[in-house]
């Protein structure tokens, strides 16, 4: 007699055969919550990318420092973050690092470069004057904190900052092709101030808030995580 097989409901005998090679089919819940999951991924990606060059194109742009006419602040072959949308919100002010198109009377004596990054130092309206290793506004002296005490500016004649425009030094003063040279630099032509350097690693210039921005972005993603699978409906 063939020996038979019966079913735990206790149902009709199955004859006994080859055992299935395929794996069983999933069911339809966990097939399409897969396709929803790499939709989802997906949606993410493409956001992400388009958000980068959005961020690239109008809030920030990274800058190659070609000279030494800013050391110590900026090095020659450091790589700077600019941020292009602060002069929208506030006016430049003395003292700031800028990145600025070559301007068009500057191009005889910079050839080869597209920008140029100085410090902000006489503002619209002053008159400026260089004498004696150091800077006057308006006959008055000028401190500079962000000079190592042995510096020694160029002397140039008194110059009357035009309206909308700045007057612009390198802090490696004896080596700095700048508004001594070509005269101040109009607004229209600044890109940003200089934000953070992000390489080399080692001159690393990150201000301490822009750290809770990955901490920020990285609870967000664990809460979404969190909130999604609280509200994943259970499958039987």
């Amino acid at each position: 007699m063939q020996p038979v097989n019966v079913d735990d409901a206790g149902g009709d005998p199955v004859a006994p055969g080859p055992l299935r090679a395929d794996p069983l089919p999933l069911p339809a819940s966990e097939s399409d919550g897969r396709v929803r999951n790499m939709v989802e991924w997906g949606v993410i990606i493409v956001i992400a990318v388009a958000f980068a060059f959005l961020v690239r194109g109008f809030a920030f742009q990274t800058f190659y420092i070609p000279s030494e006419s800013m050391v110590p602040r900026l090095e020659t072959d450091d790589r700077v973050l600019v941020n292009k949308l602060t002069y929208d919100l506030r006016d430049p002010a003395r003292g700031d690092v800028v990145v600025f198109r070559t301007p068009p009377n500057a191009k005889k004596d910079v050839q080869g470069m597209d920008d140029l990054v100085k410090r902000i130092i006489g503002m619209p309206g002053e008159t400026i004057e260089g004498k004696d290793g150091h800077v006057y506004i308006n006959g008055k002296l000028l401190p500079e904190p962000w000079l190592d005490a042995n510096v020694q500016s160029k002397p140039f004649q008194a110059v009357q900052v035009p309206a909308n425009s700045y007057f612009m030094l390198g802090d490696n003063r004896q080596y700095s092709n700048d508004s001594t040279v070509w005269g101040p630099a109009n607004r229209n032509l600044f890109v940003g101030p200089v934000f953070i350097t992000i390489w080399p690693l080692d001159r690393i210039d990150v201000p301490g808030w822009v750290w809770l921005v990955p901490i920020a972005a990285g609870a967000a993603g664990v809460g979404w995580l969190v909130l999604r699978k609280r509200r994943a409906p259970a499958t039987v």
